[in-house]
C-alpha cells in the first residue's frame, strides 16, 4: 500500500502518517498538491492521497484526471471542521478522516483500498496442488496467466508469486483492465509524452515503467481493447514501450502476471483476444479452483476472516458455532472466497453471545445462507417461495446460456407432460423451434419426455399435442 500525504506535516498528521506506516503502508510526503501531481506524473506512484482539507482538493483531482491519473482522495483536518469535510467530500474525496486520527479509521481506510494483507490461506488439496506449481514457477521470469472465477482470489495469488520470485524487494504494480476506460487504459499502462492530447502538460510515466524492476499485474487482462492488446504484445515481446505522443522507445524490465475470468481460448476463436498474446501470457497456466471445488478451504478461510474483522472493528474474536461450520459447507459460494469473506464480515458485526451462530451468517439481502439448519422452519408461505426462488436462481450461477436454455426447455416440457404445443406457448417460441431443439438434446443424449405421457425416453414422436 503506497500512501502520499499532502500538506503541511502538523503533529497531527504526522501522527496519522505513523499509523499508516505501523499498517504497513509506504508513505511519500508532499507540502503542496501541484507537487502531488508531478510525483504521480513521474511514475512515483501511490494507491491513495491523504490530503488536508484546507488544500483545494478540486483542483488537484482535476489536475490529475487531466493528466489521465487516477488516484482515491481521503481528506484530513485538524479542526474537524464540518463545512469543509462536505466541502472535500463534494470535491471527489472518498472519505474524511479527523485529526487526530483514531488507529481503526485509518486501518479501515487503508483496508478499503489496498489488497495487501490477504495472506495465501489454504487447506484443500485442490488449492494445495496449484501453490504448490507456484512455488515452482515463482522464481522463474516466466508470464504467468492465473484464471478462475470472479473472486476466486486471482490477485491474491498474483501477490503470492511475486512475493516469492527475485523480483520480490521490487514493485508490485497491478491495474484493472476492466476498470479503465479504452481510452484512457493507453496512458495509465504506457504514459504520455507533454502535448499527447489536451491536458497533458508534462510527460507522465505509465504502469510499465512504475513497475521497472518489478511485477506488472494486468488484471481481467480479455476486457482490453484489441489495439492495446498489438501493443501490449510488442512491450513484452521486445521489452520496450512507446509512451502516447513519443517518439523513441522506452526500455522495462519487468515480469507480466495476467488474470481473467474469461475462457480466452474461447475469445481467440470469437475475434476478440489474440492468439499471439494469449502464447505470451499463457507460458505458464494456473487455474485457480472455486471455493465449491475446494471444501477444505471454507472453514480456514472462515476462521481467517473472522479475526481479521474481529480486529478491525474491535469487537472480541467468536468462534465459529458447530451449526454455523455446517451451514457454511452447504453453501454453494457463488461468488467464491469474495463471498464468504463478506459474509464473515457481517457475522462478526451481528453475531451476539460466546460463539458465531448461523443466525448471524447472512446473505447481502439479509436472507440465512441456503445451507442454514432449520431456514426454512416456521418460514411463512412468502419467505419459503423467496427461499425456493433463490435456491433456483443459485443453481444457475456459473452454468452457460446454452445449458440454461436446455434446462429450461426440458423442465417446461416436464411440466406440460411433454405437449409440445403447451411448451412451445409457455417459452415464447414456435413449434418448429421446440422441435429442432429437442432433436439436438436428444442428439446429445439427453431423455427427452414422450407427448402427453409424462414419461421420458429419447424418442418423442411427431406429435406436437
Amino acid at each position: 500500500m503506497r500512501l502520499l500525504v499532502v500538506g503541511r506535516l502538523s503533529g497531527q498528521l504526522a501522527a496519522a502518517v505513523k499509523m499508516a506506516m505501523a499498517h504497513g503502508a509506504k508513505v511519500n510526503h508532499v507540502e503542496r498538491t501541484d507537487q502531488a501531481t508531478e510525483q504521480l506524473r513521474r511514475g512515483q506512484g501511490a494507491d491513495l492521497l491523504m490530503v488536508d482539507y484546507n488544500l483545494d482538493i478540486g483542483a488537484l483531482i482535476a489536475a490529475n484526471e487531466a493528466e489521465r491519473i487516477f488516484v482515491p482522495v481521503v481528506a484530513c483536518g485538524v479542526d474537524n471542521d464540518a463545512e469543509k469535510a462536505a466541502a472535500a467530500i463534494r470535491a471527489g474525496a472518498k472519505e474524511f478522516i479527523p485529526l487526530p486520527p483514531e488507529a481503526d479509521l485509518i486501518a479501515a481506510v487503508l483496508a478499503a483500498v489496498a489488497d495487501d494483507e490477504r495472506p495465501m490461506i489454504s487447506a484443500d488439496p485442490a488449492m494445495k496442488a496449484v501453490t504448490q506449481l507456484a512455488d515452482q514457477v515463482a522464481r522463474s521470469e516466466a508470464s504467468i496467466l492465473i484464471t478462475g472465477e470472479s473472486g476466486v482470489g486471482k490477485e491474491v495469488m498474483a501477490r503470492y508469486l511475486h512475493t516469492h520470485s527475485k523480483r520480490a524487494e521490487r514493485p508490485f504494480i497491478s491495474v484493472n483492465c476492466a476498470a479503465i476506460p479504452d481510452n484512457l487504459l493507453e496512458s495509465e499502462l504506457f504514459g504520455h509524452e507533454k502535448g499527447a492530447f489536451t491536458g497533458a502538460v508534462a510527460r507522465r510515466i505509465g504502469k510499465f515503467e512504475e513497475a521497472d524492476g518489478g511485477t506488472l499485474l494486468l488484471d481481467e487482462i480479455s476486457e482490453m481493447d484489441a489495439r492495446l492488446q498489438a501493443k501490449l504484445l510488442r512491450a513484452i515481446q521486445e521489452r520496450v514501450i512507446d509512451r502516447v505522443g513519443g517518439t523513441k522507445p522506452v526500455p522495462v524490465n519487468i515480469r507480466i502476471i495476467a488474470t481473467s475470468n474469461r475462457d480466452l481460448a474461447k475469445a481467440v476463436a470469437e475475434g476478440t483476444f489474440r492468439e499471439d498474446l494469449l502464447y505470451r501470457l499463457n507460458v505458464v497456466n494456473l487455474r485457480l479452483p472455486s471455493l465449491r471445488e475446494r471444501p477444505g478451504d471454507i472453514a480456514v478461510l472462515a476462521d481467517h476472516f473472522v479475526k481479521k474483522y474481529a480486529a478491525a472493528n474491535g469487537v472480541p474474536v467468536r468462534p465459529l458455532s458447530a451449526d454455523a461450520r455446517r451451514a457454511l459447507a452447504l453453501h454453494r459460494w457463488p461468488g467464491n472466497v469474495r463471498e464468504l469473506e463478506n459474509a464473515m464480515h457481517r457475522a462478526v458485526l451481528l453475531a451476539v453471545g460466546a460463539e458465531i451462530d448461523v443466525d448471524a451468517i447472512r446473505l447481502p439481502d439479509g436472507q440465512p445462507l441456503s445451507g442454514a439448519v432449520g431456514a426454512s422452519v416456521d418460514a411463512g408461505p412468502a419467505a419459503r417461495a423467496a427461499q425456493t426462488a433463490d435456491a433456483v436462481s443459485r443453481a444457475y450461477v456459473g452454468q452457460t446460456v446454452a445449458q440454461m436454455e436446455k434446462t429450461l426447455i426440458l423442465d417446461t416440457l416436464a411440466h406440460c407432460l411433454g405437449n409440445r404445443t403447451h411448451a412451445a406457448n409457455i417459452l415464447g417460441i414456435s413449434i418448429r423451434t421446440l422441435r429442432n431443439k429437442l432433436n439436438e438434446y436428444a442428439d446429445e443424449g439427453a431423455s427427452i419426455m414422450a407427448p402427453q405421457t409424462g414419461v421420458a425416453g429419447t424418442g418423442y414422436g411427431a406429435s406436437a399435442a
